[in-house]
């Protein structure tokens, strides 16, 4: 009895140690260190997991030591990941009202007749899609995706993953001029009734995906670096950033976005816990899509929303543009 004593506590500790080194990689944004990024980065994508794994910790493990352990870290992490959840105060802009929906369209073969009816039940102005091949522009043609959305803006790259395209009810022109890089990542002008403009960039770094390597990890990286901004206000209309960013809250990387002025959608209405990545036919896992928008405007709705024939869900937006 005594030995089965032993091993337990030990299994606590052991338990406890994982948590608060876990902890401690998200504090010290463990992801944006060159030694380590390689596996800091697919880990601290599952934070809002081990969030919950922690504070449940504090009931299963038998040792108070460890018990307070996996508390402690389940509230440092609780608090990085809970304000998510939480519905934030909104400017009180003065322009229209602009619905944009994002779709990964998984190599093509995400159901083009789901994606017109989203866009058609939400009234959505814009279209942002994410590994669009040239068999699916057909398909979504034959849809009638183009007579709801008849401005385009398409770039189908040279391989399934790397094709993107804007659709928009309103007319676009020539957008931001960003640096390429190796996925297709369109930009585009949007013109709206009254003189209303929007710079809108369709999102789609490399997947920092196995092997987790350096050198994956690396190029994602900087592919995220090179989203622009928010604009100035004296200087360019507000700009839309939407797509698979193929990151979380919880990595560096992303937040540096999110510092640099940008807000999450999601997040603005307390959304930003669910998830739109939905492998092998799972509830969901990750938090990976997102809208990004002006801080100026008024975020008024997010949702997410099943993608048949897709590992992602679409992710809709609606909010109000300033004046």
């Amino acid at each position: 009895m005594r030995r089965d004593g032993e091993s337990m506590k030990r299994i606590s500790w052991l338990a406890a140690a994982c948590l608060a080194g876990f902890g401690v990689a998200r504090l010290a944004a463990a992801d944006r260190f060159p030694s380590i990024e390689a596996p800091a980065t697919p880990m601290l994508s599952f934070t809002p997991h081990v969030s919950a794994a922690a504070l449940g910790g504090t009931v299963v493990l038998r040792r108070k030591g460890a018990a307070a352990t996996a508390a402690l870290t389940g509230a440092v992490l609780a608090a990085a990941v809970l304000p998510r959840m939480f519905r934030r105060p909104q400017p009180l802009p003065g322009g229209p009202v602009l619905r944009v929906v994002t779709a990964n369209l998984m190599h093509g073969s995400a159901s083009e007749e789901a994606v017109v009816s989203l866009v058609e039940g939400s009234g959505a102005d814009v279209l942002f899609l994410q590994e669009l091949t040239e068999t699916a522009v057909g398909r979504f043609k034959q849809a009638g995706l183009t007579d709801l959305l008849p401005h385009e803006m398409i770039d189908t790259g040279d391989e399934a993953l790397s094709g993107s395209g804007i659709y928009a009810r309103f007319p676009l022109s020539n957008g931001l001029d960003i640096a390429p890089i190796s996925l297709a990542q369109p930009t585009a002008r949007l013109e709206l009734p009254g003189g209303y403009r929007v710079d809108l960039v369709c999102v789609h770094p490399h997947p920092p995906k196995p092997p987790w390597s350096r050198r994956n990890i690396a190029r994602w990286r900087r592919e995220l670096t090179v989203l622009p901004p928010p604009a100035d206000p004296a200087a360019g209309p507000p700009r839309v950033l939407a797509g698979d960013f193929n990151a979380t809250a919880d990595h560096a990387a992303f937040r540096g976005l999110l510092r640099l002025g940008h807000v999450d959608a999601a997040m603005e209405m307390g959304k930003g816990l669910i998830p739109t990545w939905a492998p092998w036919g799972s509830p969901g896992i990750l938090t990976i899509d997102h809208v990004l928008v002006d801080p100026r405007c008024a975020v008024l709705a997010a949702s997410v929303h099943r993608l048949p024939g897709s590992d992602h869900l679409a992710v809709y937006a609606e909010f109000r543009l300033p004046r």
